[in-house]
């Protein structure tokens, strides 16, 4: 089990939201911490501790006016430790290999390949064969409904008919390295996880994992740990104190394995 950092930029600002609450009309988001640090500073704060494989993800869409202030924000993280981030946001076949360019060791994708409602597999197999299996992270968050956890799609507004099991981990694992998954429901709000989620992921995964979604205190990293069988990572962003949270940082860095 690995601890996988975070760092949210939205509007040019490093931020943690409530995920539920972002939209793109206005460039909407409830904000739960705003930094007056840049993307630099955390980076470098995680190259110290040799925290690989944490994600930078951009929350303004590609057309947004504040599009160009955040990736200015990704590119000092990104350039802080090379190699050492993932990137997330708007990645698509034409901008990929601009941010692996710029130092990102995967790009993480979602609405390129999810939208309304549906996978585009198209898309996927673009992706996948642009920047390689071996630098591609597959976004899987997901929303409870009607008792099973489903992909969600759109600014995570819209449920698809792809259901979060074994299956599905083992299909989309032949296009990519890892996946992320957003627990949405319990995304940003530090009340506690979704250990069913963590089941799923324990079980059914062959290849690495990231869990978000929900952490608030120590017992609920060890829950992960527990019911994750030590397979599932985990990030940390509202409730870690350097986002202005009561977890200390360097207490949750003793839970990583390496």
């Amino acid at each position: 089990m690995e601890f996988r950092p975070c760092i949210d930029i939205h509007n040019g600002y490093v931020k943690q939201i409530v995920g539920s609450s972002l939209k793109d009309e206005n460039n909407e988001a409830v904000n739960n911490f705003v930094s007056d640090k840049d993307g630099a500073y955390y980076a470098n704060l995680f190259k110290e501790n040799n925290l690989k494989g944490g994600h930078v993800i951009l929350l303004n869409p590609v057309d947004s006016d504040y599009r160009k202030a955040s990736e200015e924000q990704a590119k000092c993280a990104l350039l802080a430790f090379p190699d050492g981030l993932q990137i997330g946001g708007g990645i698509n076949e034409e901008n990929a290999w601009r941010y692996l360019d710029m130092g990102a060791s995967h790009v993480i994708v979602t609405s390129y390949v999810f939208r309304c409602g549906r996978v585009n597999m198209e898309n996927l197999e673009k992706i996948s064969k642009c920047v390689g299996k071996d630098r591609l992270v597959i976004d899987l968050s997901c929303r409870k409904l009607d008792g099973e956890y489903k992909i969600v799609t759109d600014r995570w507004q819209n449920f698809t008919d792809i259901s979060l099991n074994k299956e599905t981990l083992d299909m989309f694992s032949g296009y990519c390295d890892e996946f992320l998954v957003h627990a949405v429901d319990v995304e940003g709000k530090s009340k506690g996880i979704e250990e069913d989620v963590v089941k799923i992921l324990a079980d059914g995964c062959g290849i690495p994992v990231t869990y978000a979604g929900g952490i608030h205190d120590y017992k609920d990293i060890e829950t992960i740990r527990d019911a994750g069988k030590q397979k599932v990572n985990f990030t940390i962003g509202s409730a870690l104190d350097i986002y202005g949270g009561d977890l200390l940082f360097d207490r949750v860095v003793s839970y990583d394995a390496r």
